[in-house]
């Protein structure tokens, strides 16, 4: 920046109250010297002692030092309004970084959640595939052969985790002595049944703490799986109560 720029800058940054103060000020002195020369001029055996003098620069420049004490004032006013408003700004851009930081916590919580979720679902489907086994399969009502048992299994192992959560809110179980009959009715099953509503209900809080809006957890409800898990919680001859993020409404 050129030297003339820098004076330009220099004016242009100075507050107007300044400049009407130097205006005043000079004009003030340059009246108070011709003052002196006329007074000089005409009377120039008046006694000019040091007491004289003293009360001349005295009420010469109290009005002059009341003025800069009144520019200083307002000054000093404008300066505190700028330093308020930048602090607002300050307080205004870190209130954004912080929304900022808790958003990008959030997407790494959804993030963290949605690959937890894809194995716990994995786990899910092997555990109503077991249940299911149990129920239906050669070793329960005979219902289904070992053969279409392994197509379904073979469709889980693809990606459909949910097939025998669906087949379950599905089908008709009355020859099986019905819904509850099929997932309690041995032990083995009370068991399947148990560990799919504890590994659902884990998932359930995983997903209630990525999501304030709580869509992720009504998805998850709405699921196969979390319809599979009400009608568990509704035959549960334990009457065991439902876990904080899993509470039907």
């Amino acid at each position: 920046m050129s030297s003339d720029n820098k004076v330009m800058q220099f004016i242009r940054d100075r507050d107007w109250r300044i400049w009407l103060g130097l205006v005043i000020t000079v004009v003030w002195i340059a009246g108070g010297l011709w003052y002196v020369a006329r007074i000089t001029e005409t009377s120039p055996t008046q006694n000019f002692g040091l007491e004289a003098v003293g009360s001349f620069l005295e009420g010469a420049f109290a009005p002059l030092a009341f003025l800069w004490l009144v520019l200083g004032l307002f000054i000093q006013q404008r300066e505190l309004a700028n330093n308020t408003e930048a602090l607002r700004q300050t307080s205004k851009q870190s209130e954004i970084q912080t929304q900022a930081i808790a958003a990008t916590e959030m997407n790494a919580r959804q993030e963290t959640y949605f690959k937890i979720a894809e194995n716990v679902k994995h786990q899910l489907g092997g555990i109503s595939g077991m249940l299911y086994t149990s129920g239906l399969g050669p070793v329960g009502s005979g219902r289904f052969d070992r053969d279409q048992m392994d197509d379904y299994f073979s469709q889980s192992a693809s990606g459909d985790f949910e097939i025998f959560a669906r087949l379950f809110i599905s089908m008709d179980f009355l020859e099986e002595g019905g819904l509850s009959e099929l997932l309690y009715g041995t032990e083995i099953r009370t068991r399947h049944s148990g560990n799919f509503m504890h590994t659902f209900e884990r998932l359930c809080r995983l997903a209630k703490n990525c999501d304030v809006d709580g869509i992720i957890e009504d998805a998850l409800m709405q699921s196969a799986f979390g319809l599979l898990y009400r009608r568990m919680k509704e035959h549960d001859p334990a009457d065991r109560p439902d876990s904080d993020a899993c509470a039907s409404d």
